[in-house]
């Protein structure tokens, strides 16, 4: 996740375009669909019911699943007033990347005194076990701030992390020696970026995949995860954006989605549906801002064969729908439903998500997936703002953008707060939480009240 920093200012459109279809072609669209979602999602529990390893990992900032769920159980729902009871903080350097944990271990990547830091933490105790650095100096015309925007990524007990001018390495877990390291810069010839390197990793089998964009048109690369040498490359001329790409599987194919479009102008970029075995572009579905000062930082988010891709800038949301060929078309837009610096959440046939470019326009959000209808939207008391969702033990998990914690029963008629606290009273809090054996993860990007520094913060949501 990014984890990015972005500073343009762009008032927000109020739009929204409809889909120009028939009452009842459009109500058996709706039927269908809602049974595709429902079919989907029940196979998915199941898979998930039977699978016992890694439960309690979190090795990718999306969470074990790439979803933003878990299937963790057993969690502390109700707290004092403070919020869970604190086990251990570290201190931490710039950027808004998220931790990975596996093993007992936590790793974070982060920017200190023109360095970008790969710690290697204790999931229990906080204490380091082990810290790799590097020189990365870097400041961004456009204002952004000199941390990394990509967070790290944990496979097989090996550590993946992409630096903000392109350092592409692999760390031994155990020990952090650098098993192999690649800069990328010397090796393509990467498109201009606004803010450098910024969508996480990927880890699909024995592949790494990586979003590039290069001047000969390579969008996305595979790389042996072994030896960082390429696999296959993803022909498209849309450069990498924010966003991070995600694994699905459609019609019995694994695929990669990508959600790209760099620095461009005209800009251009939208939704790749990548063949994961060779880097065929299936296929390719515009969707980017119309404007040149503008990113997509949110990944795409799946509910069956659909795929929901936003940005905040000017186009909002739309809702790809990929058919058994492999075209794809946008089956509806939503422009109010824009979500920005994080990412929505599926959940038996709806989309949930905090939607708004700017903290006083933010919403918590739901969509019906089938029809792109807004249910509902809620400011929860303009505590949380441009926040992020976690889904856990049977609720969501909010973390506001100024420190605000809160369980929420989200249903499509509502949304509810069954708990909430203060957490700290810092901005930029965009950062997804993590959670791993009943710890929360929480990081505070940025200074605080009563002098609280940027912080990595694991809570301890442990039920009796």
């Amino acid at each position: 996740m990014f984890e990015a920093l972005w500073r343009f200012s762009m008032t927000d459109s109020q739009s929204a375009r409809g889909l120009a279809h028939s009452k009842n072609a459009s109500v058996v669209r709706s039927l269908a669909r809602s049974a595709k979602h429902f079919v989907v999602l029940g196979l998915a529990a199941l898979v998930l019911a039977g699978a016992s390893a890694c439960a309690a990992d979190w090795p990718r900032f999306l969470g074990p699943n790439n979803d933003s769920s878990s299937a963790e159980t057993k969690l502390l729902h109700q707290w004092p007033k403070e919020g869970p009871r604190k086990l251990w903080e570290y201190e931490k350097g710039d950027g808004h990347t998220g931790p990975a944990i596996a093993g007992g271990k936590v790793v974070l990547f982060h920017a200190l005194d023109g360095d970008e830091d790969v710690d290697c933490l204790d999931a229990a105790s906080g204490k380091r076990l082990w810290r790799v650095s590097y020189s990365a100096d870097y400041q961004s015309q456009y204002g952004a701030g000199p941390g990394p925007r990509t967070s790290p990524v944990i496979d097989a007990g090996v550590v993946y992390t992409l630096g903000i001018k392109g350092t592409l390495q692999a760390l031994d877990l155990a020990t952090g020696a650098v098993k192999w390291k690649k800069e990328l810069a010397n090796d393509y010839r990467l498109l201009p970026t606004f803010f450098g390197q910024g969508g996480t990793p990927l880890v699909m089998g024995d592949k790494l995949i990586v979003p590039l964009g290069t001047e000969d048109q390579k969008s996305v690369v595979a790389l042996d995860k072994q030896t960082g040498r390429e696999v296959w490359a993803a022909k498209y001329p849309w450069g990498s954006s924010y966003s991070s790409p995600v694994p699905a599987q459609f019609y019995g194919r694994e695929c990669v989605l990508a959600f790209q479009g760099g620095m461009a102008d005209p800009p251009t970029g939208g939704l790749l549906v990548i063949d994961a075995a060779n880097g065929q572009v299936l296929s390719a579905t515009p969707h980017r801002a119309r404007m040149f000062a503008s990113v997509s930082i949110s990944a795409p988010v799946i509910s069956g064969n659909d795929v929901f891709v936003a940005e905040a800038y000017t186009e909002g949301g739309a809702c790809v729908e990929i058919a058994p060929d492999f075209t794809a078309k946008v089956a509806w837009r939503a422009r109010k439903f824009d979500t920005y610096v994080t990412s929505a959440v599926a959940f038996q046939g709806h989309f949930y998500g905090f939607a708004g470019q700017h903290p006083q326009n933010a919403d918590l959000v739901c969509y019906e997936a089938a029809s792109g209808r807004e249910l509902w939207r809620d400011d929860l008391g303009s505590k949380y703002q441009r926040g992020s969702l976690l889904r856990a033990d049977g609720a969501f998990l909010a973390l506001g953008e100024n420190g605000d914690l809160a369980w929420l029963d989200l249903t499509p008629k509502g949304a509810k707060i069954t708990a909430a606290a203060k957490l700290f009273n810092a901005p930029e809090s965009w950062t997804p939480p993590a959670l791993s054996d009943g710890r929360l993860f929480i990081c505070q990007n940025q200074p605080g009240s009563q002098n609280s520094k940027p912080r990595l913060i694991c809570y301890d949501l442990r039920g009796q």
